[in-house]
């Protein structure tokens, strides 16, 4: 069974005392590629380095987070431009995405927001990259942005809509990034957009080291997690993880190619 955590962050702190020890965990469970996410100007350096340096099995975007907003300035797409032509070759052949970008309500400074986020996705365009993108109470509002730029590949990142959204996301060319939320009960409309949307939509993610799945709250999480991710969909899916697998790993790699 081969695995793609397409969101995770393991180049943060949470990791740094046993970084090989979970990559290995999750290697075991069938986790062959891992997707780590660029937020900030003053992470793509050693995000870069890590990737390089660390594992053949990782690949990286880089992008400007909303979470952060307070440490983004304008200028910082061009410091972005810049990063993109200044990979070196084994660099630029992991670096498959722009992101994680987007919009985020409980986050200050929305026009800030909104700029960077259509100047990312402006640039995903001119560098014919997927996109990677964050929502927090944001959904119709970043489907509009999207439309907008006529960006048609990327990721909408830990997916918690209805059906009606998840389908309009699906018409614009996205997959959907399905995480720990699947696995608690009381997300029933996220859990029958899911169901009714078909795997073929549909990609794996963790967001370690946060968003712990049902059972795991409080505690760390890890890109192993994934292969219960993966049984969680199976089950709402009323199929089998071998079914299902090899169809999410066709996703994952075709969009992040």
């Amino acid at each position: 069974m081969r695995l793609y955590d397409t969101h995770c962050h393991l180049d943060f702190s949470a990791f740094d005392k046993d970084r090989s020890q979970v990559v290995a965990g999750a290697q075991r469970v069938g986790v062959e590629r891992f997707m780590l996410l660029g937020i900030t100007e003053q992470q793509w350096s050693n995000l870069i380095k890590l990737c390089d340096d660390f594992s053949p099995a990782f690949r990286f975007s880089l992008g400007l987070h909303p979470y952060f907003i307070h440490q983004h300035q304008s200028t910082h797409i061009n410091a972005l431009a810049s990063c993109f032509e200044s990979l070196s070759d084994s660099a630029r052949a992991r670096c498959q995405a722009i992101g994680e970008i987007g919009l985020d309500a409980t986050c200050e400074q929305p026009k800030l927001q909104k700029a960077l986020l259509d100047q990312q996705l402006v640039l995903a365009k001119n560098y014919q990259l997927p996109v990677i993108l964050h929502h927090r109470k944001t959904l119709d509002e970043l489907l509009k942005s999207v439309r907008e730029k006529r960006v048609e590949h990327g990721v909408v990142h830990a997916f918690s809509g209805s059906y009606e959204q998840a389908a309009a996301w699906v018409d614009q060319g996205f997959k959907l990034g399905i995480g720990g939320t699947i696995t608690y009960e009381r997300a029933k409309k996220t859990r029958d957009a899911i169901q009714r949307i078909g795997v073929e939509h549909l990609v794996l993610e963790t967001d370690a080291p946060d968003m712990p799945l049902c059972g795991y709250q409080g505690r760390r999480n890890e890109p192993k997690r994934v292969a219960q991710v993966l049984q969680s969909l199976a089950k709402l899916l009323e199929t089998s993880t071998e079914a299902i697998s090899p169809v999410l790993w066709k996703n994952s790699t075709a969009l992040f190619n």
